[in-house]
């Protein structure tokens, strides 16, 4: 069987490009982990094959190009690919530098590679016969698929790519302070202050940035409206879209909100959608797997305590916020909590929220792998007194359920707060937390 024209062509694309595109460093990092396949996650249009090709020119600095090639499978030429031609790009590889084969380290970066039903036995059969390495993108939900997990027999680690940090952001705008916020000129604190307010309703998709509000609106949406359809609806033979979209905007329109899967079941059959309560479990998980949305459940060691509770729910990105708020009403403290919990998933922290017996909550219970352990409340507004004694009463009361974590406030201005901050709180603003030297 002849190789695929297309793929022929993108061989010899990949063998023949030299240049590195200039494009924003994320700080984002492979594992450092021999023997694994790489798979790059994420929401669609975070940046997944940008990265992919800054990996590709940082191995090329070091190596000859025919040791580190890229393909896209994202081609509507090569729907229905069969799985063989994977194997006779293999070989044309080796035709062309047989003596690479099985001395010398190779890197493929497989962008998409998920079109190709069955990707991953090819990839398990090389990584044991050849010496090549994988890096593969694509689709978060079939990604993150039992399927490849089970036939990748516990050799693939994730690295998940997001949207646009608040750091990224202002990289992007070669704006990106040179020295933590202690060292800030009041020029540089003035810049970054506007600027954060711009993230916080921006958000932090490549594309979206820079854009006119109605355009980037309408940019959001279709990417929501993309991956509904090609990582959910045609993944899963979803049949209920109308449920779907319905409930994709129930979250998205209301961040830091509660939810069950029950009381969105009763929602969605008092909008006319007869979805079972199962059905409506496994949409949500759907969403979830997509990257769409992030759900915080009660920070508890019961589990049967953490399944009945509601969980917060959480857009992708701060930038979907007014893309589906449809009322116009403006609510920087939901989106001030969103950019919050983006970061703490980014520094790859398990986050929960905590309720007190007295119905106290305190935003964010954090912890990571390194074992430290931090309680966040997140208040756009400390200038009112009671509020802010609210949620410092909320921060004490919860200080005693987890006793080793630090307590932070986060705000969205460094504005006095008009009543006595008890010891051991450290008050600062989101963006100071984001941007400091060593993370607090």
């Amino acid at each position: 069987m002849p190789l695929h024209p297309v793929l022929l062509e993108k061989l010899n694309a990949t063998l023949a490009s030299d240049a590195a595109p200039q494009f924003t460093r994320r700080d984002i990092r492979l594992p450092a982990v021999k023997g694994k396949v790489h798979a790059v996650i994420g929401m669609r249009r975070a940046g997944k094959t940008t990265f992919l090709q800054q990996l590709l020119a940082e191995r090329r600095k070091d190596s000859p190009r025919e040791r580190a090639i890229y393909l896209s499978f994202d081609d509507d030429r090569l729907a229905e690919l069969d799985l063989d031609q994977l194997g006779q790009l293999l070989e044309e590889y080796y035709r062309r530098f047989p003596a690479l084969r099985r001395k010398e380290k190779v890197l493929w970066f497989l962008d998409e590679i998920q079109m190709v039903a069955g990707w991953e036995r090819f990839v398990r059969r090389v990584m044991d016969s050849e010496q090549v390495e994988f890096v593969v993108s694509g689709s978060s939900a079939r990604m993150l698929s039992r399927e490849v997990h089970t036939s990748l027999r516990g050799r693939g680690m994730e690295t998940i790519v997001r949207p646009f940090s608040f750091r990224e952001f202002l990289r992007h705008r070669d704006e990106e302070p040179s020295v933590g916020p202690l060292h800030w000129t009041s020029p540089q604190r003035s810049l970054v202050e506007m600027r954060f307010r711009e993230f916080l309703v921006e958000g932090g998709f490549p594309e979206a940035q820079k854009l006119a509000p109605v355009w980037q609106a309408q940019l959001l949406q279709g990417y929501v409206d993309t991956v509904l359809f090609r990582d959910v609806v045609e993944r899963y033979g979803i049949s209920q879209v109308a449920a779907l979209r319905w409930l994709t905007r129930h979250c998205l329109r209301n961040p830091a909100g509660s939810f069950s899967a029950h009381r969105l079941y009763h929602d969605l059959r008092s909008q006319g959608h007869g979805v079972a309560k199962d059905a409506v479990h496994a949409l949500l998980g759907h969403l979830l797997d997509a990257f769409l949305i992030s759900a915080v459940p009660l920070a508890t060691e019961s589990e049967r305590r953490r399944n009945s509770n509601p969980r917060k729910v959480y857009p992708a990105d701060p930038g979907l916020i007014p893309a589906f708020d449809t009322t116009g009403r403006t609510n920087l403290g939901h989106a001030l909590e969103t950019a919050v919990l983006n970061e703490l998933e980014r520094r790859g922290a398990q986050v929960e929220y905590v309720k007190t017996d007295t119905g106290l909550e305190v935003d964010f219970h954090s912890r990571v792998i390194t074992g430290k352990v931090q309680l966040i409340q997140v208040c756009a507004d400390m200038t009112d007194p009671e509020t802010a004694a609210r949620e410092l009463r909320a921060l004490q009361a919860a200080s005693k359920l987890f006793p080793r974590a630090t307590r932070h406030v986060l705000t969205l201005t460094r504005d006095r707060i008009p009543v006595q901050v008890p010891k051991g709180i450290l008050v600062q603003t989101v963006y100071e937390w984001m941007l400091a030297d060593e993370p607090a």
